[in-house]
């Protein structure tokens, strides 16, 4: 059990740290760049990038953090493992709420700007990245901050566990 629950923890703190970092890497690097392009495209490669993203590699990292953060508070539900669960479901209430964002805000920005068309048809380009781009990306700095506290709480819960 012990180690299960060692490996679950790890797996978590893995899987949400590469969210995490992808997040801030957006928040960093980024959108930092593209706010210096012109709207259509700034429009073009966000479009392309939120087609992009959706891969084996991003899935294992999303759904891969909620899943071991999730299997690792079920590991330390017995009264043997308590000691790091109020970290490990802090961290997995911190990741949910990411989801939560990214589901609520991230992902309507995303398909509204779909759903805005080619970028060299659109009459307003300039009214399509302001619908889009500030909120997305004050949402994302948000996503960022979620997981990296929630990464946060599961190097806390490792270490509980380790004292255990």
């Amino acid at each position: 059990m012990e180690l299960a629950r060692t490996l679950t923890l790890i797996a978590a703190a893995v899987t949400c740290g590469l969210t995490a970092g992808l997040f801030y890497a957006y928040a960093c690097s980024v959108m930092p760049a593209l706010a210096r392009v012109e709207d259509r495209a700034f429009i073009e490669v966000m479009q392309r990038v939120n087609v992009a993203i959706l891969n084996g590699w991003f899935v294992l990292g999303f759904v891969g953090a909620l899943l071991s953060t999730g299997a690792a508070v079920a590991l330390h539900l017995p009264s043997d493992g308590h000691h790091a669960l109020p970290a490990t479901i802090a961290a997995l209430a911190l990741y949910v709420a990411a989801i939560g964002v990214t589901r609520s805000v991230n992902i309507p920005l995303n398909d509204e700007l779909a759903a805005a068309g080619e970028p060299k048809h659109i009459t307003d380009p300039a009214g399509v990245r302001s619908r889009f781009e500030a909120r997305w990306v004050r949402f994302n700095v948000l996503r960022a901050l979620l997981c990296t506290a929630a990464l946060g709480c599961l190097a806390w819960a490792l270490i509980l566990h380790g004292q255990a």
